[in-house]
């Protein structure tokens, strides 16, 4: 997730310079509370189980840089507790009849299917708003954010709230945006950063011998496929919905019903595949819409494709980044279709040597 913590210059409109100024604001004040992570480790009036986070999270982002080639510089070398549940809320909308987010452009960070607000009424009333508009609307609190190297990015008390695997792959994904970031296709860039999370954790888990982490990270990412799996074809079932020649009235039958359907085959999967794991309850539990159903997707739907590359690329993170950096330089519509069809790492070439 990004904040879009940039000066208003040149925006016209009292909604757009109140957002900027609020985006503005936020990060401000979060970065003006930072303080350096050594010097709160070594400080004797640390409490002792922030102290032990912070250890781990000093080790993870060396092996960020050292392991995973990822950007050395400041980010995440300092820490706020900003003394909330989320440090921003993420609002999503799309048309009631569509799977087709709506975007929002911003200078420097692009186009991205979402609005981030650092105050939580701020973003309901956004969404207040946008469902007034007759969309649906899905608002989602964040743990972190990049602003992708522009400032350095302090670990939030949001980040340390679970297990140290949990801290890195949160370390691990934003610094990938910091690597390789294309403007206005997100799907992209979070596939990129879910692939270079999952590869580094994996990693990093192997490292320090921690055999139990590793077995519990990959039941959870087993049942991450599975969970997309299941969003995925719900929305390959939704988009033939709105693809027909039924009438509104019609498709928001089928629309419900779809849902219905979704809701039901994740009993059968939690109950039996899944052995009775409840982690997903709440997701499912929550109102479901086309707005939830984007959003989501962009973060599951190219990864496979990533991971895939990353074999090719024999595990080596510089020639990854390499070739989805080459990747990155096509045009949006031929970048899916040359992950997809790269048979080597070194394969993805720039336009004018591929002809996609």
């Amino acid at each position: 997730m990004f904040a879009a913590v940039i000066m208003a210059s040149g925006v016209t409109g009292c909604t757009s310079i109140s957002y900027y100024a609020q985006s503005l604001e936020g990060h401000v004040q979060i970065m003006a509370a930072r303080r350096n992570v050594g010097t709160l480790i070594h400080d004797p009036s640390t409490p002792e189980a922030l102290r032990s986070k912070l250890t781990s999270a000093s080790a993870i982002r060396r092996f960020a840089t050292d392991d995973l080639a990822l950007p050395e510089n400041n980010s995440y070398r300092s820490y706020v507790d900003i003394r909330r549940d989320a440090v921003t809320w993420a609002v999503f909308a799309a048309p009631q009849l569509s799977l087709a987010p709506v975007t929002w452009c911003f200078p420097v960070f692009g186009c991205v299917p979402y609005r981030g607000y650092f105050d939580r009424k701020a973003a309901t009333e956004s969404a207040v708003e946008l469902h007034r508009q007759g969309l649906d609307v899905y608002v989602s609190g964040v743990t972190a954010y990049s602003t992708l190297g522009w400032s350095s990015d302090p670990l939030l008390s949001t980040m340390l709230r679970q297990d140290d695997t949990y801290l890195a792959s949160l370390v691990f994904h934003e610094l990938a945006h910091q690597r390789v970031y294309v403007n206005d296709d997100s799907a992209f860039n979070e596939a990129f950063a879910v692939a270079v999370e999952t590869t580094g954790v994996r990693k990093w888990l192997r490292a320090t011998g921690d055999r139990a982490g590793l077995r519990r990270y990959e039941a959870d990412r087993k049942r991450r496929v599975d969970f997309l799996g299941l969003v995925s074809k719900t929305r390959d079932e939704l988009r033939q919905v709105y693809e027909s020649s039924r009438t509104s009235e019609q498709m928001a039958a089928a629309k419900a019903a779809a849902i219905d359907k979704l809701r039901m085959r994740y009993r059968q999967m939690r109950d039996k595949r899944w052995a009775g794991y409840r982690g997903y309850d709440a997701w499912f539990d929550a109102p479901i819409n086309n707005a939830k159903l984007a959003a989501t997707a962009v973060y599951g739907e190219r990864v496979p494709a990533f991971l895939r590359l990353f074999d090719l690329c024999s595990g080596d993170y510089p020639r990854f980044y390499a070739s989805v950096r080459r990747i990155a330089d096509l045009p949006k519509p031929s970048r899916a279709k040359a992950l997809e069809v790269a048979g080597t790492c070194e394969q993805a070439r720039r336009p004018m040597e591929t002809g996609l």
